[in-house]
């Protein structure tokens, strides 16, 4: 047997001197077998001989008549699931060693008696023709703000002929996020694409009949498109390939994430503006590759609109006898003043702000799920006069503003002190009047030389409230002379 190099030189050789000596000489082999593989101008592999006998036991010889049942009737079941049930039903007749070749197997069955897979068809894409949006869950990249989880999502933007993307942190698939989202990746962009194309979810479309699967836009997301200057445009409900470009990406994206987090070597932020400004970071880096297909659609994008969407919603909404006001099923406390009053809430995708006749009364990070939003400097003077109410309160745990004031009252209730809850409270209504990191700074010192948490002491240290003061300037009086000087200079 030779090989395919051998041979290779033998036909060179032979058509260059046609003499087979001097070709079998020069390919290094006998001049008999040169003569037979020139005579069937074929190479070593089609005239070696087809291996067709085994050289040791088949190994599946028990299982593998019952797995080509399985296989015929469901193709779709794991090997490596039927080798494992075909064993166990045949015990002591099958190696678990086997299970390599029995893989090898089951797909040499499948490629030729399988059925059909599925094919994908690739597309071609305009350049500037449109912007991809969606959502995705980032919750494996393990992100913490301040040292608490921080659950988010990443709202993501694909131009799918140059692959450039940008992405912003959120809380939801809503509105919201779609608005700041959108507007974000356009304004980083520079410009505006033809189409906006999203999924079906309710944040772009709703169903417009019930019981029927026909959808249409909303009337919100339309007004954010004409402002845009962007044509709307979807999928089809439960083809999540055809927004195929994003949806790959975002794979992509979460692991440049997890890689720079990994080189920052921390997965904490202050804030999540610190943390929008690191993915913001990751999505420059990755689109400095794509600069030259990107250049092909900078020239085709449309201007941008002179201003942004408003990226806030605002509702009315009526201050309860609790002292709260519920904006999409969460509570928020506010002045105790206003209660049976009608205020504005402005609701944006990070943020929540109450105003009263124009002036801010209140304003909260937005709440994540139903998680009330309790500020003790609300209540706390009701609750003075009515201690007995803390015991059961709802929003109970609110009302603990730092860990060493819950501290404080587990010790309270431990010392057996009469009536600990109208202790606690007289704790937090100093926090209120002189300002609650004084307070805590007392408690801390207090709890540390083992002394009981007692208001009347930390009084004693603190004190009288911050007043305002104002800062008195001396008037400006500027001195010519030294022009005079400059100017004498320049003439001289």
């Amino acid at each position: 047997m030779i090989t395919e190099q051998q041979y290779q030189r033998l036909m060179k050789e032979y058509q260059r001197s046609g003499e087979v000596g001097r070709a079998a000489m020069k390919a290094g082999m006998h001049r008999q077998t040169a003569r037979r593989y020139l005579a069937a101008k074929t190479g070593p592999k089609a005239l070696a001989p087809k291996h067709t006998w085994r050289t040791r036991p088949d190994p599946l010889e028990a299982i593998w008549p019952q797995a080509k049942q399985w296989l015929a009737e469901s193709p779709e079941v794991e090997a490596k699931a039927l080798f494992e049930h075909l064993a166990a039903t045949h015990p002591g007749q099958v190696e678990g060693r086997a299970l390599r070749t029995f893989q090898r197997r089951v797909a040499e069955w499948l490629r030729r008696h399988g059925p059909p897979k599925e094919v994908f068809f690739a597309q071609r894409h305009e350049p500037a023709e449109c912007l991809q949006t969606d959502w995705t869950h980032a919750g494996e990249l393990k992100v913490t703000i301040g040292g608490e989880v921080f659950a988010h999502l990443l709202c993501h933007s694909v131009l799918p002929y140059s692959n450039w993307e940008w992405a912003i942190p959120c809380l939801s698939e809503s509105s919201l996020s779609l608005k700041s989202g959108l507007q974000t990746s356009l304004w980083q962009l520079g410009g505006v694409p033809r189409f906006s194309q999203t999924d079906q979810s309710s944040t772009a479309t709703h169903q417009l009949k019930r019981y029927h699967r026909r959808r249409g836009f909303n009337s919100e997301y339309l007004a954010l498109c004409e402002h845009l200057g962007l044509k709307p445009r979807t999928i089809a409900v439960g083809n999540p390939n055809q927004n195929g470009d994003v949806e790959a990406a975002q794979g992509a994206l979460k692991r440049r994430l997890n890689n720079q987090l990994i080189l920052r070597q921390s997965r904490d932020f202050e804030s999540v503006g610190d943390y929008a400004e690191f993915v913001a970071k990751v999505c420059r880096g990755a689109n400095a590759l794509r600069v030259a297909r990107l250049a092909e659609e900078i020239v085709l994008l449309r201007p941008l609109p002179s201003g942004r969407y408003p990226e806030c919603e605002e509702l009315t909404v009526r201050v309860s006898s609790y002292c709260t006001a519920r904006v999409r099923g969460c509570a928020y406390s506010v002045p105790a003043r206003l209660i049976g009053t009608y205020i504005q809430a402005h609701l944006s995708e990070q943020t929540v702000r109450f105003v009263y006749r124009a002036e801010e009364v209140a304003c909260y990070a937005r709440s994540t799920g139903k998680a009330p939003r309790i500020d003790y400097r609300h209540i706390i003077d009701s609750l003075v006069r009515k201690p007995g109410a803390f015991s059961r309160y709802i929003y109970r745990e609110e009302l603990f503003p730092r860990p060493v004031f819950r501290q404080a009252f587990d010790r309270l209730r431990a010392a057996g002190v009469d009536s600990a809850n109208a202790a606690y409270l007289r704790l937090l209504k100093l926090a209120a009047d002189y300002g609650e990191d004084r307070v805590a700074a007392s408690l801390g010192a207090l709890m540390r030389a083992g002394q009981r948490p007692d208001a009347k002491e930390i009084e004693k240290q603190l004190d009288s409230p911050i007043q305002k003061r104002s800062v008195q300037m001396s008037a400006f009086e500027p001195r010519l002379d030294g022009y005079d000087a400059l100017i004498s200079e320049v003439v001289s």
